[in-house]
């Protein structure tokens, strides 16, 4: 099983920048990508952005050009960057694992609001 804890989240004002940060524990081995997801309200989780252990990324059209994920595969963390941010990138955004191409963990969660 594997843990994930996420930390970051917080009030920034339209064009502001935060960066986000998961660390995993647990059953961590045969990560095959890690990556971001987030949940507005009314609304359903959508992937922001992944990154493999290969380092492949891939980012939503809503985010390109603005967001930037990265990955630290020795401390088993996952970051993203966001900059230029919008009121509509306000949302639970949850980090997520999966190992062996078939299993995701998900972390608990952190709050982002970006206000007008």
């Amino acid at each position: 099983q594997v843990q994930l804890v996420e930390s970051g989240g917080g009030l920034v004002q339209a064009g502001g920048s935060l960066r986000l940060s998961c660390a995993a524990s647990g059953s961590i081995f045969s990560i095959t990508a890690m990556g971001w997801y987030r949940q507005g309200p009314g609304k359903q989780r959508e992937l922001v952005a992944s990154i493999t252990s290969g380092g492949v990324t891939t980012y939503a059209d809503f985010v390109k050009g603005r967001f930037t994920i990265s990955r630290d595969n020795a401390k088993n963390t996952v970051d993203l960057q966001m900059n230029s941010l919008k009121p509509e990138d306000t949302a639970v955004y949850y980090c997520n694992v999966r190992r062996m191409k078939l299993f995701d963990s998900w972390g608990q969660g952190t709050q982002v609001t970006v206000s007008s």
